[in-house]
């Protein structure tokens, strides 16, 4: 998070555009921060510091909207609070997912406005700024 916006990865399916916490799989023998900080690398190019836990959410695949393609998936996602370490560093994204065709900052105001998957992280975001109490899990 940088100042009142989110930097999320900007995708592209047949609805049209949505957006996507940058993150992905922990490998084998990685910490979670080192994950993070890959993963931060590999989608949206920059290097980041790691902030507070902000949520952790257990995704259950066939209790979603998706569950027609993620039926079988069961996954523990950690979603933390990230400063840029540099103000621009103009990086491409290393390891880009499949629809992702940028990056793009979004005003939190203005969050509920947006196709953002988790949808519900989106609220703890908000609450998050305005310094109101969130459930972690």
């Amino acid at each position: 998070m940088g100042g009142n916006k989110i930097l999320l990865t900007k995708n592209q399916d047949d609805e049209g555009y949505f957006y996507l916490f940058p993150g992905g799989g922990q490998e084998h023998g990685e910490t979670i921060h080192n994950a993070l900080l890959r993963e931060c690398m590999e989608k949206v190019g920059e290097e980041v510091e790691i902030g507070e836990l902000l949520h952790i959410r257990e995704y259950i695949g066939k209790n979603h909207e998706h569950s027609s393609f993620d039926f079988h998936v069961h996954q523990v996602e950690y979603y933390f609070v990230c400063n840029l370490v540099k103000e621009k560093n103009n990086k491409a994204p290393t390891n880009p997912d499949s629809h992702q065709v940028g990056v793009e900052w979004i005003h939190i105001n203005d969050l509920l406005q947006y196709r953002i998957y988790p949808k519900e992280l989106r609220k703890y975001i908000i609450q998050h700024v305005n310094h109101q109490k969130s459930p972690v899990y």
